[in-house]
């Protein structure tokens, strides 16, 4: 059985938390000692650990609660990573020409939200699926579009153009938004210590990014 909650993971605690993106490599040095490098994985799999967050025992209240809800690994949710949540700098508002998500034909009406980093040697696009609700700016050719003029899925990161508002052929679409990391628990068990008179802490409570 497979699920997503459309829920987010308490917040101040996830701010809290420490982790990012890993990537597989393999690497086999040959009798000159010269490297061949082969990408294992073709998109980076983000991992934390949120147990750095806990400062109480309301803090604990709250995962407790979030994990049995979930079923621990069982339900997938949204996270929020404080340094990459942004389509452009982590401390500034999205604007409508923060990346360039497609450029129409006249015919295609909907678009995948993507993330684009670095720029000058082997950039890498990165799909967008969880959107914040509200963030979202749209731009076609430079232009700033309202609202009214197109939908978004915020389930699966798709901004839809309505009938008569499809972007021409050759017209660049950009967006700007917030986002979410789809994630899950990594653990079934959730080792909670009590020692502290007044507070808490759970050690670790693995969280890891998956694919929606």
């Amino acid at each position: 059985m497979t699920g997503f909650h459309e829920v987010l993971f308490p917040l101040d605690v996830a701010l809290g938390s420490r982790g990012g993106p890993r990537r597989q490599t393999s690497i086999v040095t040959t009798g000159s000692g010269r490297e061949e490098r082969n990408q294992r994985w073709l998109h980076s799999r983000r991992r934390y650990d949120a147990g750095y967050g806990i400062k109480s025992l309301s803090a604990i209240g709250a995962v407790l609660s979030f994990f049995e809800e979930r079923r621990g690994m069982l339900y997938g949710f949204r996270w929020r990573d404080r340094g990459d949540c942004r389509s452009g700098p982590p401390d500034a508002a999205p604007t409508p020409l923060d990346q360039t998500i497609g450029v129409g034909d006249g015919v295609a009406d909907t678009f995948q939200l993507t993330k684009s980093y670095g720029s000058a040697f082997a950039p890498y696009t990165r799909d967008i699926k969880k959107p914040v609700a509200g963030s979202i700016r749209i731009a076609v050719d430079g232009l700033e579009r309202p609202a009214p003029e197109f939908s978004l899925d915020h389930s699966a990161g798709l901004v839809t153009f309505q009938p008569g508002y499809i972007p021409a052929n050759g017209a660049v679409v950009t967006a700007g938004y917030a986002f979410d990391v789809p994630v899950r628990f990594d653990t079934d068990y959730l080792e909670i210590d009590y020692a502290a008179f007044n507070a808490g802490e759970i050690p670790r409570i693995p969280i890891v990014e998956i694919a929606v």
